[in-house]
């Protein structure tokens, strides 16, 4: 057997161009179509970053005003995918009602079609259907917090921008406008990166000329895991293991002797530190100054200098936006379908890219089971035998 270079994880492995973002390796800086999120972040609604995902430029503030209002059309929670979301226990984890509530508008969306030669859709389509995703997003995660915690359903309103509209459906109170920009950076910083496994899997799935709402279903399911984007939520139940900053020392003693992963930490692409986590970090601050809670400084802080000094791994974007979001008022459980609500964007913008210069994503793999045998007394059909001749003759 001749060895193979296998690359586990695809590490290093190039598949494909994208236009929709990279990181400059020269400025660490995360680029969405070129420009460096931390600018994004600071200074564009997230309505301007999800055109700019889409369209490949920063909308005219005609464009920004008709793609708000084409999202405002859709941001009512549909009565199917509410009876959809209804039907499953409390108990359910809220990725699994965001997967239902995406199948079912999928499903409502392209009934009727016809063959599934037909559900890949138009570029016109996939864009309508991008937005009509965008839109429908924040009335599911906050539904479904709302509903774990046994509260109504709030109805969103027009006078509010997405983020601002987000918080007002989750709590049902008008929101300060330092938390709407806290918000509102973190999901621009969330919004987009690259082929990450999420975006890959929705690629991979759009390769296939399958709809834009299966893609958006699969790439839920990757976020899902804990190695992607269960991440914020991880950061909170070490934030609680831990409980003060000086219990730090000691949790981390305990958690390095049983070689446990500390998540928050880490990434695949950065190793000298997350590019995001500064302008993450700088909201999480005004949100600690605006509820006076010092004590989530003090032991965001004695954790990172501890593990950066131990470890030498810098924290990643989920650390920040973890107690961001629970200072905000989020439910843990609730971290990971935020997550969705941002990076349904750049997923589908992916998506829309793929389609637009398709190949089959169809990867090879090194066997290295049994060598071929047979069933004792099975005799091969004629047909068998000429397939295994051609094949022969082939190479």
């Amino acid at each position: 057997m001749t060895e193979t270079d296998i690359k586990k994880g695809l590490a290093g492995v190039v598949v494909d161009y994208t236009a929709v973002s990279k990181v400059n390796p020269e400025t660490n800086s995360l680029l969405y179509r070129g420009y460096p999120v931390q600018e994004l972040a600071a200074t564009q609604p997230f309505e301007a970053v999800a055109y700019l995902l889409w369209h490949g430029e920063l909308p005219t503030e005609q464009q920004l005003a008709e793609l708000r209002a084409r999202e405002r059309e859709h941001r009512a929670l549909a009565d199917n995918v509410r009876a959809a979301i209804d039907l499953l226990p409390l108990e359910a984890h809220p990725m699994d009602e965001v997967r239902t509530a995406v199948s079912v508008i999928g499903a409502s969306d392209t009934a009727g079609g016809g063959s599934v030669l037909d559900a890949s859709g138009s570029p016109e389509q996939n864009l309508d259907r991008s937005i009509r995703l965008y839109a429908a997003l924040p009335a599911i995660v906050a539904y479904g917090q709302r509903r774990r915690r046994g509260e109504e359903l709030v109805e969103p309103r027009d006078d509010l921008d997405y983020a601002a509209n987000f918080l007002w459906m989750t709590f049902g109170e008008d929101p300060d406008p330092v938390v709407v920009d806290a918000f509102n950076r973190s999901m621009t910083l969330y919004a987009e990166h690259s082929f990450n496994a999420s975006t890959f899997t929705a690629r991979v799935v759009t390769s296939t000329l399958s709809d834009l709402y299966s893609a958006v279903v699969a790439a839920i399911g990757a976020l899902k895991g804990p190695l992607h984007g269960g991440a914020n939520e991880a950061v909170m139940h070490i934030f609680a293991e831990i409980g003060s900053a000086e219990n730090v020392v000691p949790w981390l003693d305990q958690a390095l002797a049983e070689k446990r992963k500390i998540m928050g930490f880490g990434h695949r692409v950065y190793k000298k530190g997350d590019s995001r986590v500064p302008t993450m970090k700088a909201a999480l601050d005004t949100l600690v100054e605006h509820y006076d809670r010092p004590d989530v400084a003090e032991l965001y802080a004695t954790l990172e200098n501890e593990f950066v000094s131990r470890k030498g791994i810098y924290p990643n974007l989920d650390y920040p936006s973890g107690p961001a979001y629970n200072l905000i008022g989020f439910d843990t459980l609730t971290f990971t379908p935020l997550f969705i609500a941002s990076r349904v964007t750049g997923w589908t913008a992916h998506i829309m890219e793929q389609a637009a210069s398709n190949a089959l994503i169809r990867p090879l793999s090194a066997y290295n089971g049994a060598e071929e045998r047979h069933i004792e007394g099975y005799v091969p059909t004629a047909e068998e035998i000429a397939a295994s001749e051609r094949e022969a003759e082939a190479g």
